[in-house]
């Protein structure tokens, strides 16, 4: 278990000036972006209530309230997820490639550690996790925050105040990143790293077969995807309702467990009798 917690570490060291970057980005731009469109609002509802001489009341009937949506609906919000997003997806396949292409061919190292190469790759995947939970917390800290920037510059008449559990039910992408239950929470980043392992499968195949690797890995993920969705897909083929909800959800994560547990035995396989350096 230690050694196991030291390539976590390791991993998470490797990639941790990047994330800070990531979550100053986040910090900036939202903070700037609740600012401008807040400070926007007001100065333009003021213009507005003097150009058609309206009062509050007439103003907020025509116009309406002002809420945390307006927030939600901007690049200022989004934007900074987007680039948090894109950078988790771009690390899954950095993680393994720079430990073949960096200065120092790492990977000799790597496969040399008196541990078991399934710790390799179950460190690599926790460590995506990891981070990932990590954006999500933080941008669960960030929101009250927010919400109280919101509630302080825009004027208590022009607004209409939200909680941060009406924001989160608010936004369809928000409620992905952050689902409204635990059980949701938990299915939703469960097929997340199950994804991931078999992209990691993937990636070893290729890096053990090369070319041949690339077709290989393909057809991996869509013999993954086949049995995980197999429940759906087979109602579909049939064109007919066989199971209830509840036994789909079942049958779903049963499926989920075999695609993950398979992806590790096959990533663990190659990377102990195939992969080359």
């Amino acid at each position: 278990m230690n050694k196991f917690l030291k390539l976590v570490n390791f991993e998470m060291n490797r990639f941790k000036k990047i994330y800070i970057v990531l979550l100053l980005i986040t910090v900036i731009f939202q903070f700037v972006g609740v600012f401008v469109i807040s400070l926007s609002f007001m100065n333009d509802s003021k213009r507005m209530m003097h150009d058609e001489s309206l009062s509050v009341v007439q103003y907020v009937h025509k116009y309406g309230l002002f809420d945390f949506t307006h927030i939600l609906r901007s690049l200022w919000f989004f934007a900074p997820i987007g680039i948090g997003v894109t950078a988790i997806l771009f690390y899954i396949f950095f993680i393994w490639y720079r430990d073949w292409f960096g200065k120092n061919t790492f990977i000799y190292r790597l496969l040399m550690l008196p541990t078991s190469r399934l710790n390799i790759i179950l460190s690599k995947g926790l460590t995506i996790l990891i981070f990932v939970l990590g954006l999500v917390a933080f941008q669960l800290i960030l929101l009250p925050i927010e919400n109280a920037m919101v509630n302080w510059l825009v004027s208590i008449e022009f607004l209409n105040k939200m909680n941060v559990q009406e924001i989160l039910g608010s936004s369809f992408e928000l409620s992905l990143l952050i689902p409204g239950s635990f059980i949701e929470f938990i299915l939703y980043y469960a097929t997340g790293l199950m994804a991931v392992f078999v992209i990691f499968t993937g990636i070893l195949f290729e890096r053990s077969y090369r070319i041949k690797g690339i077709i290989f890995g393909v057809l991996y993920a869509i013999a993954a995807s086949i049995v995980f969705f197999s429940p759906f897909l087979v109602e579909m083929i049939l064109q007919k309702d066989y199971l209830y909800g509840i036994e789909k959800l079942l049958l779903s994560i049963v499926m989920g467990i075999i695609v993950f547990i398979g992806s590790l035995l096959v990533s663990n396989f190659l990377l102990k009798k195939k992969v080359s350096v």
